[in-house]
Order: C-alpha cells, then structure tokens, then sequence
C-alpha cells in the first residue's frame, strides 16, 4: 500500500445505447445548444481512499498526545492487539530478467531451494554472479569476472544469500536483505526475481516509504503496525504461488536498504511482532494519506464511514482541460458540464461522489466516481465541480 493508494472500482451503469471508453454513453437529444467549456476546475478533500487509517490523521493524534494503539484503535475500531512474524516473499517488479546476477561480495552463498544444498562462492576475481533458469528444473550459476562462465548446474529454483546484496536490474541496482530466489512464474519457464526476508526486515524497506519517518513517534510507530498486519493479511490470505506481496503500490512499497531510515527502524524495533487482529487473526489494516474529515466503509466490519477529528482536511485544487475530458470520454463532442448526480452523503460537499455525469454536445457520458478519480488522476473522490 502505498502512501496515497487507490483503486478502481466498477462502472455504475445507467440505460445507454453504447459503451464509449469505458464509461456510459447516452445519446444527446435535441435541446437549445450549450455553451463548451475550455475547462473545469474540481475542488476537493483528502488524499487516497480514505479506508481505514489516515496517515495525516495518525499524525494530528500523535501530536495531541495519541499512543500508536489509541491511533491504531480509533482507525481500526474493534479490533485488538495481537502478534506475528516469519518471512514473506517479494516480488521484485524492477527485475524483469529472467536471470538473477548480483555483486560479489565476502560470504555470499547459493543454496538449492529444492535440496537445501549450499555452496560458498568465492572464486578469485570474481565480480559478480548470475542464476539462469534452464527451463523449470535446472537453475544455472555463472560467474563473471573478465567473462561469464558457468559454475553448476542446481537442482530446482535456486537462491542467493548472505547479508545485504546488491541486485542488478535493467537501468541500474539496489541492495535487498534476506534471499534473493530465481522464482518459476507459474507453469510456463519464465523466472520472477523474489526476495524472501523476514517480516521485520521487510518492514524497515517499507515504513520510511508509506510515511516520513521525521513524523512523531506514535504515528510512525502506528504505521509500522498497520503495515506489518497489512503484509501478513496480504500473505496469509492469497495463494499467489512463488511471492506473497508486490514491492509497489499494489501491496506496500518497499524499496529494501535504500528505504530504510534510523527513526522509521525505531518504531519497527519498538512494535516488533505486534499487528491488529479481528476474530483472532490479522486484520485488513488498510490506509492513506487523507480521508478529509471522513472515514470510508470497506470490505470488514472494523472499516467503518465515521468522522475523523484528526484528519486536516487537506484541501486541493485541480483544473482539467476540455481537451483532456474529451480524451477521456470520446464520441460525446465539446463539453459542456460535468456534475456530480449520487454521493455517499458522509463528509464534505455532501459525501464523495459515486456517479458522474459529463455532458457533451452529441452525448451524455456516466462514470462512477472510483473511475473518474482514477481516469483523471484526482487526489481523492471527495470533491465538487466549482463553476
């Protein structure tokens, strides 16, 4: 989950004659003509989804003097403190080689995922190390030092260990604690680069990135808690083969030792093991930056649509072109309005809007309000149209 998360959610259809882009299209009739517009200008609430924590809100507290459980229990209301831990299993999404090749360093060593077999690698000059799969059964390792040269073939999928290790992928590198596997993706023989550390570890990767770690202690310490059970929900609930979460916004970002900070490492050291739990096991402890003023229900009981005195009700403003909603909703001609028809009714303006409507000379375009945030790249869907 990254900082300022979202989603797509479904279209709310309406009765039309055809689909244009995506969203619902109703043909014009005919009526006095309306004046195009050259823009429109949206003015709105929050930042995110607005489901389960705020981050800006978890901040507010802090400062008033909120503990990480108190933020944690008015966010999550109903659940309660628990404990967990183990590995999880990263997908690396910048690794998009089917090779693994890594620096060499002292203590390095690759181990067969399938026997349990190590070997040390320490071959004079050597610079760095590569793992090739050799379709689903083989795992081959090279080294190269003037060139490459294979070493072995391993039994399986096979892993590189030893400390922190520097990953080479297409544009550049970036340095990852625990395990770095060539992964089978699947039935077919393509490989996935994954990294398998420990949920502590994982975190420290994760916390700086969702949260400035300068924050004040109990906010930075609520979000080490929130994503911590948001990892262990995510693997404990999927079954999506070879890794468990995605290091970008699709789980939480999580950058490995580059992301790491010394305050954000505070707060994992001092909630170490600690999660939310609901009826005994993790819960779904989603999050964003800003929910303006108003939480949103989700899919579990303890995401509840309540009022949020902590949040700042971060305002903002965003001007799209005509041109740009056209692009956006072609075959319904020049512009002439856009407006908000259904709202959720909880917070600012009257709730977030749920069902817009653009209106143009040949036609009348509905999209729900999920997909007009995602479609234009709006902060939140906690807004109203300004003339």
């Amino acid at each position: 989950m990254r900082l300022f998360p979202g989603s797509v959610a479904a279209l709310a259809l309406v009765a039309v004659t055809g689909l244009v882009g995506g969203a619902a299209v109703t043909p014009a009739t005919a009526a006095s003509p309306a004046r195009a517009l050259d823009s429109v200008t949206l003015v709105g609430s929050g930042y995110g989804h607005g489901k389960g924590m705020s981050q800006y809100g978890a901040k507010v507290a802090a400062e008033r003097g909120s503990t990480a459980a108190q933020i944690l229990s008015f966010y999550y209301p109903g659940t309660a403190a628990g404990r967990s831990g183990g590995s999880i299993a990263v997908l690396l999404t910048a690794a998009t080689s089917n090779n693994v090749v890594v620096q060499h360093k002292s203590g390095l060593k690759v181990r067969s995922a399938q026997t349990g077999k190590v070997w040390k690698l320490g071959k004079k000059g050597a610079k760095r190390w590569r793992l090739t799969p050799v379709g689903t059964t083989k795992t081959r390792l090279s080294v190269k030092t003037k060139g490459w040269h294979v070493v072995r073939d391993i039994p399986g999928q096979a892993e590189f260990k030893g400390g922190a290790i520097r990953l080479y992928v297409p544009g550049g590198s970036a340095v990852y604690r625990g395990k770095l596997r060539s992964a089978v993706a699947g039935a077919g023989s393509a490989r996935d680069t994954v990294n398998i550390v420990s949920v502590e570890q994982y975190l420290r990767g994760v916390v700086a990135a969702e949260m400035p770690a300068s924050w004040s202690r109990a906010a930075v310490q609520a979000q080490a808690v929130a994503a911590r059970t948001y990892a262990i929900f995510d693997r404990d609930t999927t079954n999506r083969g070879h890794f468990d979460v995605w290091d970008t916004t699709r789980s939480q970002v999580y950058r490995g030792v580059a992301g790491e900070h010394p305050l954000s490492d505070a707060a994992i050291k001092a909630t170490a093991g600690q999660i939310r739990t609901y009826g005994g096991k993790p819960a779904f402890t989603q999050f964003s930056s800003s929910n303006g003023g108003y939480t949103v229900a989700g899919s579990q009981p303890y995401l509840v649509a309540k009022a949020d005195p902590y949040d700042p009700k971060t305002q903002w403003s965003q001007t799209i072109s005509a041109a740009t909603l056209k692009k956006v909703f072609p075959g319904i001609g020049d512009i002439t309005s856009v407006a908000v028809t259904q709202r959720d009714g909880k917070g600012s303006f009257g709730g977030r809007a749920t069902l817009v409507k653009v209106t143009g000379t040949k036609g009348v375009a509905t999209a729900s309000g999920e997909n007009f945030r995602s479609w234009l790249g709006l902060r939140s869907t906690l807004f109203e149209v300004r003339p």
